[in-house]
Formats: C-alpha cells, sequence, structure tokens
C-alpha cells in the first residue's frame, strides 16, 4: 500500500487589524456644541416672544428654525469621535 502524502498545513493567520477611526476635526465639537445652544435659545426666545422673534413675520416658523439648529447638533454627535 503507498504512503500517503503528508500535507503540511499553513499555520493560521489572523486578519489585519481593523483601522482605528479618525478623530474628529478641532472644530467638530464645539459648532456640535453651538448649533444645539443657538437652536435651544432660538426656541425660548420663540415661546418667550410668543412668535414674535427672533425673525419678525414667520410667526411659528421660528420653532421650525429652533429645532433644525438643535437637531443638526444632535445629529453631528453621532460621527463624533
Amino acid at each position: 500500500m503507498p504512503e500517503s502524502r503528508s500535507r503540511k498545513k499553513a499555520t493560521y493567520t489572523p486578519p489585519p487589524a481593523a483601522h482605528e477611526p479618525k478623530a474628529s476635526p478641532s472644530w467638530w465639537a464645539p459648532t456640535m456644541l453651538t448649533l444645539m445652544i443657538a437652536g435651544l435659545a432660538w426656541v425660548v426666545t420663540t415661546y418667550i416672544m410668543r412668535g414674535d422673534y427672533p425673525v419678525p413675520g414667520i410667526g411659528n416658523w421660528n420653532l421650525t428654525i429652533g429645532f433644525a439648529l438643535m437637531i443638526s447638533g444632535f445629529a453631528m454627535t453621532m460621527r463624533w469621535r
């Protein structure tokens, strides 16, 4: 009976390590916080002035602007590293 040929098994090589995520730019966090605070100030001003300010004449759309600013800031938190 012929001898079986023994094949050398390749040693296990683990996959390369995943890349570490890059740090956010230095302006990211201040911009994020500024948007959230500006949006809050916009909404508070709108409520205090009963919809007449910060932009007169657009009424409760001022709330939409304030909430859009806050949502933009909160959305930036998802990419902050």
